[in-house]
């Protein structure tokens, strides 16, 4: 599983000299015409503020810090929390992903088993600076079958559909 790390929830910035409204991005406290030029911190990005964010998605601080770190105790990417940018945020944790899932079929060989079913959700967020949709992280689920032969109960349950399935099929060949 991967997660997103970020600042908590709490803004890792102040409001700086805005005047009476907060949300007013980018507008001084005396000339409400006059705007304050903010650094292009991601490039390709819309300049345009949304509704009342304090900023547009390329001058978005917390989307520039944003780090995701994978929780599980698999020896998989991204143990170590790393920054991805916001437009490949989705292959990246579907990829990483997927690396559980290629786990879980090696798994599964390696032990005798079966993989019965294997699925991959990717969660997403709203940013509280930018309002932008990121992917925040994803979540792996897997099931896999093993079979028991030292179990008695396994032993006995092939023994009784053998039973049952004997004399079944019919080979005229002779």
């Amino acid at each position: 599983m991967i997660n997103g790390i970020s600042g908590g929830f709490s803004y890792p910035y102040s409001y700086g000299n805005y005047g009476a409204n907060p949300f007013n991005s980018g507008v001084t406290g005396t000339d409400p015409t006059e705007k304050v030029s903010k650094p292009i911190l991601n490039p390709g990005e819309s300049t345009k503020v949304i509704g009342a964010h304090k900023s547009s998605p390329a001058e978005c601080e917390t989307c520039k810090e944003r780090k995701y770190q994978d929780g599980s105790d698999e020896m998989v990417s991204f143990k170590s929390a790393a920054h991805i940018s916001p437009n490949a945020a989705a292959s990246a944790v579907r990829a990483h992903e997927g690396e559980h899932v290629s786990n879980a079929y090696k798994k599964a060989a390696k032990d005798g088993g079966k993989v019965l079913q294997a699925s991959v959700r990717l969660k997403t967020g709203i940013c509280p600076e930018c309002g932008r949709t990121f992917v925040s992280g994803g979540e792996t689920n897997t099931k896999i079958e093993y079979t028991n032969e030292k179990n008695p109960y396994q032993r006995d349950r092939k023994a009784k559909d053998g039973a049952a399935l004997a004399g079944m099929n019919f080979s005229a060949a002779v």
